[in-house]
């Protein structure tokens, strides 16, 4: 008998609901197409060697094929589980596809999508409770491509006790997003808005990786709804635990990790490999500098442990330096396991001159010089911060070089992370940096991500009270708020799924933002390939409905340099924009992201002049999203700008 069909509980911190197997005594099912011998009911015998199979004799039943539950009665679903075949084939194992709900049978609504991988594991998708009394999987793919078939061995629906309609005031927690990998990083690629993901050498495990040379890789396209996914070995680079950054022509470049040396580049649709770095690391961090270069330092997860100190690639001559005035010392953390963890995930940000600021996960910041050989210099203390290892720093108004920093633990894991929240501020590069103590999260945190909104509030998504990798025992699944106007934190709509270890949150150029990942450890219960977009109380109206949103009609430019003046033309009036910086994200560190708001200088109707900052160490190079808000606070879908390096 299939283990999931007995009752189990999930359950997690700040989570309101739990995840039960729902009683399948009475329910029946209907499908687009059987084969004699293998009919529909088959999904619900709980015998996982029989299995439902559309027609395929005397001729193929064309896709799509949908199956659709009726329990009976209105259940709170809040996830289906799907057993593939277990006959030893993969004849029609499900790939591209959707699960709608309904209450009446008629009217359907879709609360998952996506593409499962092509294997016989269980692929279990939950999505936020809603209720409903039929439940439908359509199959638009078969997940190889060697037919029109689809098939199952099992269907079980998860479902709560309990209900509460989220209020719109929260933000709102959309459909999720299946995928055929566990992603463990991820960047949005500019102008698309296209979501690139990569897992391991495997598409749910990364031990015993290094050496590989492969990396499985997926893209979500969310115009289309679709996931598509790839291979890669052109590059021999298994990209697990890398640094990331988006370079000055917005290209993920992506360095270390498995395999330790390597560097691959995402250019057009491709993955391309560049030179190798002078020093082997993984769990390093990377960042891109106003010249358009991009420093690293850190990184003794792989490739040897300790010395890891600053080099930097040369965006003229595509070459690598080392950076002897860089040392990773001052940085390192204190702990328990040593410089293996010491020098991981720094929160670097490239700042003026090819500056880059170092403001943790250790509680003693710092300056680097990524010119010459470089240079180190100390920045203070993050006031009464302890190392923060697993936390994470966003700057979210980058003309005041204001830096929220958030979370995290003294040491990598079985420890207990914090609630601590600092704004640092940094100016004329080498000099100590302002650090202020605001009010605290509501939730202690590691392991979480923050992401910065066009209106330049800051969202904390998810993390875990206690660190340890791998597991959701202490998982929080109530995102965090954080507004610089009060200095405080409002809690929003939970999340449906954990977002801890191996996680990321990235903003949408629609201002929506979208988390995924968690796990990538073989057959572990912690495995989360998937993600959900998360849609924040600014587009919606106090009633509920969706809030009509402003259009930016025209940009004038769309490569400019630092200091430009563009025109924006809007649909309607506005009275203020943002640009923030296209992000990337592994491991809670997003070097990418940061904020600058715009005042118009001038305007005529709905057309508006703005002038970017004449500093490269403010206007990062590189791809930008342009927000318009109206005075409601509403903001437009952005346009895509390049900025150039100085």
């Amino acid at each position: 008998m299939w283990r999931l069909l007995a009752p189990t509980l999930v359950a997690f911190a700040s989570l309101a609901v739990t995840q039960t197997v729902t009683d399948r005594t009475g329910w029946t099912v209907s499908v687009d197409s059987f084969q004699t011998g293998n009919e529909a009911a088959r999904v619900l015998d709980g015998n996982t060697g029989t299995f439902w199979h559309t027609q395929y004799t005397p001729t193929n039943a064309a896709l799509p094929h949908s199956i659709t539950i009726d329990m009976k009665k209105t259940v709170n679903v809040n996830g289906l589980n799907y057993l593939p075949r277990q006959d030893g084939s993969k004849n029609g194992n499900i790939g591209q596809h959707s699960i709608e709900i309904s209450l009446d049978g008629t009217t359907f609504t879709q609360v998952a999508s996506g593409t499962y991988l092509d294997d016989g594991s269980l692929k279990s998708t939950p999505f936020t409770t809603t209720p409903a009394r039929y439940v439908r999987l359509s199959a638009q793919t078969e997940a190889g491509g060697r037919g029109p078939w689809t098939t199952a061995a099992e269907i079980n629906i998860l479902s709560s006790a309990t209900y509460t309609k989220p209020a719109t005031s929260g933000g709102i927690w959309g459909s999720t997003i299946d995928f055929p990998i566990v992603p463990a990083a991820a960047a949005v690629l500019p102008g698309s808005g296209k979501v690139l993901m990569w897992a391991s050498y495997k598409p749910l495990d990364f031990s015993g990786g290094s050496g590989s040379g492969t990396t499985y890789t997926a893209i979500y396209d969310p115009a289309a709804g679709t996931v598509s996914q790839r291979i890669v070995t052109n590059t021999q680079h298994d990209m697990f635990c890398p640094g990331i950054s988006l370079d000055a022509t917005g290209r993920p470049f992506v360095t270390g990790g498995n395999d330790a040396a390597e560097l691959s580049i995402y250019s057009g649709d491709a993955w391309i490999a560049g030179p190798n770095m002078r020093i082997a690391r993984g769990y390093q961090s990377s960042a891109t500098l106003s010249n358009g270069d991009i420093f690293t330092i850190g990184g003794s997860w792989s490739g040897g442990s300790g010395n890891k100190n600053g080099e930097v690639w040369s965006a003229a001559t595509n070459t690598w330096s080392l950076l002897p005035g860089c040392p990773v010392a001052p940085m390192l953390t204190a702990d328990a396991q040593g410089v293996y963890r010491a020098d991981n995930h720094g929160w670097l940000f490239g700042w003026k001159s090819g500056s880059v600021f170092q403001a943790g996960p250790s509680k003693a910041m710092n300056w680097y010089t990524a010119t010459g050989t470089g240079a180190q210099k100390p920045a203070g203390l993050r006031g009464t911060d302890p190392d923060a290892m697993n936390g994470n720093a966003v700057m979210y108004d980058a003309v005041n070089g204001k830096i929220l920093t958030v979370g995290g633990a003294p040491n990598y894991q079985d420890n207990a992370a914090t609630k601590n929240a600092r704004v640092v501020t940094i100016g004329t590069p080498g000099t100590a940096a302002s650090v202020a103590t605001v009010a605290s999260m509501a939730y202690a945190r590691g392991f979480h991500n923050s992401v910065v909104m066009p209106d330049g509030k800051v969202l904390v998504v998810g993390g875990e009270a206690y660190v340890v990798p791998f597991s959701d025992n202490t998982a929080v699944l109530t995102p965090e708020l954080y507004n610089p106007a009060s200095s405080s934190f409002t809690s929003v709509n939970p999340m449906s799924v954990p977002r801890t270890y191996h996680s990321w949150a990235l903003l949408l150029p629609d201002a929506t933002v979208i988390a995924g990942g968690g796990g990538l450890c073989g057959g572990c219960s912690t495995n989360h390939p998937n993600a959900q977009i998360y849609s924040p109380a600014y587009l919606f109206n106090s009633d509920g409905s969706k809030a009509s949103r402003p259009v930016i009609n025209t940009v004038s430019a769309t490569s400019v340099a630092q200091g430009a003046t563009i025109t924006v033309a809007t649909n309607t009036a506005v009275t203020s924009f943002s640009m923030v910086r296209y992000g990337s994200g592994t491991h809670s560190v997003n070097t990418d992201q940061r904020r600058i708001p715009l005042t118009p200088t001038a305007s005529s109707g709905t057309t508006y002049t703005l002038q970017l900052p004449n500093d490269s160490g403010i206007v990062s190079p590189g791809a930008w999203m342009v927000f318009a808000m109206n005075a409601q606070g509403v903001p437009s879908v952005a346009k895509t700008i390049t900025v150039a390096p100085a």
